[in-house]
């Protein structure tokens, strides 16, 4: 695990991360609070120690700022001081830190100290179970693969560079990110509600079948909307119930189900539409090949060029490189029946996807679906 130290001593600095090391943690240093802020905003890191005197921003200002900001899961905060007294602890605690070390410390009281940091954020473990709730669900179509893991690698990507532009700032900050991460395997949820005989049709869809696959975009919502109005505190919920209604608007209106247009459509949306067809594009089904990295972007900035918001395609023309890293760390592999790993497979009559309506790609029997 990961731990942040803040701490503008720099022999202070090396005392702790020389015993971190030892202690099998990964350790980052930050010499004052604002560099620390930063980090903490990119979610890498759940476990702070910080110093209590600081210059420009104090440690017991550092825990408010942090609590402030909203980082993607809880920080657990220790405060390392040479303060003694009720005074000072009810100061630090109700600053927002966890625990403190008194100044000069044993290394193995610090370990005792992570370690129950460790515990507490150990029991958030939605991550694993969100995630594997979304495996589950696809785990009906035998055509998937790594599909969920590349789709939040690539949100992911996308979101963190909209986190440096100007316009996006106050909305897309390390929590955004996170949420992005955690709820965008959920965007196909929906199909546990579509029927075998629709969802595994190794043919082409009657225009009947094709409205009924369209259905998942709904079911999905509904689902997650029940849960969201039970625990209406969670927000991966909230952001998870509108990627799954409009995952499949597009930014012309030409998108299902509500033909919404620009951004009426959910930012979280419009972040999951490009990567969810960009994966459709780049990877092989039993109708088509998988196209080449320049292939996929030629499409979408093509035939596609209106379906998407300008500002997330600008995104992933700045990043196409980490795309291509992603799509080759986690590539599919061939089942032993000859299917490739991906998602539903069949098209409608008119050559348009289940999955991206008005999209086809040479004849309508090769249309490309996400």
């Amino acid at each position: 695990m990961r731990v942040l130290i803040v701490e503008d001593d720099d022999f202070a600095a090396d005392v702790l991360e020389n015993a971190l090391s030892r202690f099998g943690y990964e350790v980052t240093k930050a010499r004052n609070g604002r560099e620390a802020l930063e980090l903490v905003r990119s979610s890498l890191y759940r476990l702070v120690i910080s110093d209590w005197e600081m210059p420009e921003i104090s440690g017991v200002d550092l825990c408010r700022r942090i609590r402030a900001q909203h980082t993607g899961g809880y920080v657990y905060i220790i405060l390392l001081t040479a303060r003694r007294g009720t005074k000072h602890v009810v100061e630090g605690l109700n600053a927002g830190a966890d625990d403190f070390i008194t100044k000069p410390f044993e290394p193995q009281e610090l370990l005792v100290r992570l370690r129950a940091g460790e515990r507490i954020l150990a029991l958030e473990s939605r991550e694993l179970i969100i995630f594997s709730l979304a495996k589950l669900a696809e785990s009906r179509d035998p055509d998937t693969g790594a599909h969920l893991e590349r789709m939040r690698e690539y949100c992911r990507v996308l979101a963190e560079h909209l986190s440096r532009q100007e316009k996006f700032r106050d909305q897309v900050d390390g929590n955004y990110i996170q949420l992005i991460y955690l709820t965008s395997p959920l965007h196909d949820i929906g199909k546990v509600g579509i029927p075998d005989s629709v969802l595994l049709k190794p043919g082409k869809f009657t225009p009947e079948e094709f409205e009924i696959m369209k259905q998942h975009a709904l079911i999905g919502f509904q689902t997650l909307d029940a849960a969201a109005r039970t625990h209406p505190d969670a927000r991966f919920l909230l952001m998870a119930r509108e990627i799954a209604i409009s995952h499949h608007e597009r930014f012309d209106g030409s998108g299902y189900p509500n033909h919404l247009v620009g951004e009426a459509i959910p930012l979280c949306s419009r972040i999951v539409a490009l990567a969810d067809v960009y994966d459709a594009l780049t990877t092989k089904r039993i109708y088509k090949p998988a196209y080449s990295h320049e292939e996929a972007r030629a499409i979408i900035f093509g035939e596609m060029l209106n379906k998407f918001d300008p500002e997330i395609l600008e995104a992933f023309c700045q990043n196409e490189e980490r795309f291509m890293k992603i799509k080759a760390q986690f590539t599919d592999q061939e089942h032993p029946t000859g299917r490739m790993n991906g998602q539903s497979q069949t098209p409608d009559p008119q050559g348009n996807s289940p999955f991206c309506p008005i999209l086809t790609v040479g004849t309508p029997d090769a249309p490309i679906t996400s």
